[in-house]
């Protein structure tokens, strides 16, 4: 039977963001969910002195085909493969919260955990999963993860009332994100040059190993990446771009 055509959506005529801030937080569910969503970005903009945060929520403990591997296993394995990708992208900060594999909930732990990362670390742009996608499957992590990172930009960490014991136990204070940019999105709205980004992007997903076979395209991800970043360009003025809806934060 032939399989469905893919849902593409349409990325003419989007905003092309240039700006590159002083600080942004990666926020994924996974490990290798942060470079397939925002690698390109987070080379390009490292290497022009954007200080970087990777926030990796479970530990991948799930994430493998291979019938004899089990999650003692892969846990450490995976571990390492994303401090690999996170240096080859050039992120300055990498944080694991070791959440288990599929069982991330909308709950006050985890909402805490990103509002504390999110007012120790103080960036100016947040990326992370768009949890409101409805064309196709959206797995209930990458839901979870975005819904939290949301709530936790506005208000958790804007204000002083909400967890105030990081504020009077650990010195931290609120802070308030200027935007959230979603990958993954049914309706991106804006779009980033990542022509000088994208073979980093591909040598950091190749650092995860036990990943690449289940990855879309295995071996040949790279090729993959490459035809979609394109792709998405088509409209501009640059080869490669990754794509995003951006929501503007309330200040």
């Amino acid at each position: 039977m032939q399989q469905p055509p893919r849902f593409m959506p349409d990325t003419s005529g989007l905003e092309i963001v240039t700006e590159v801030p002083e600080r942004t937080m990666v926020i994924f569910a996974h490990p290798d969910d942060g470079e397939l969503g925002a690698g390109g970005v987070i080379a390009t903009w490292s290497a022009q002195g954007c200080d970087i945060t990777m926030v990796v929520c479970t530990t991948g403990g799930s994430g493998s085909n291979d019938r004899a591997m089990d999650s003692q296993s892969i846990v450490p394995t995976r571990r390492a493969e994303q401090q690999e990708a996170s240096r080859t992208v050039g992120a300055a900060h990498l944080e694991f919260l070791d959440h288990q594999d599929g069982g991330l909930e909308d709950d006050r732990v985890f909402r805490g955990e990103i509002v504390r990362l999110i007012r120790r670390h103080r960036p100016h742009t947040i990326f992370c999963h768009d949890p409101h996608r409805f064309e196709g499957f959206n797995h209930r992590d990458h839901r979870m993860v975005g819904t939290v990172a949301l709530d936790a930009v506005y208000p958790y960490a804007r204000d002083h009332l909400h967890f105030p014991e990081h504020i009077e136990d650990e010195g931290l204070e609120p802070h308030k994100v200027v935007q959230v940019l979603m990958w993954g999105s049914d309706r991106p709205n804006v779009i980033i040059d990542t022509s000088a980004g994208v073979e980093t992007q591909i040598l950091a997903l190749h650092k995860h190993a036990s990943q690449i076979g289940g990855l879309r395209g295995g071996p040949q991800v790279g090729d993959r990446l490459r035809e979609r970043a394109e792709s998405v360009a088509e409209s501009y003025q640059f080869q490669y771009g990754q794509v995003y809806r951006r929501i503007i934060a309330r200040r």
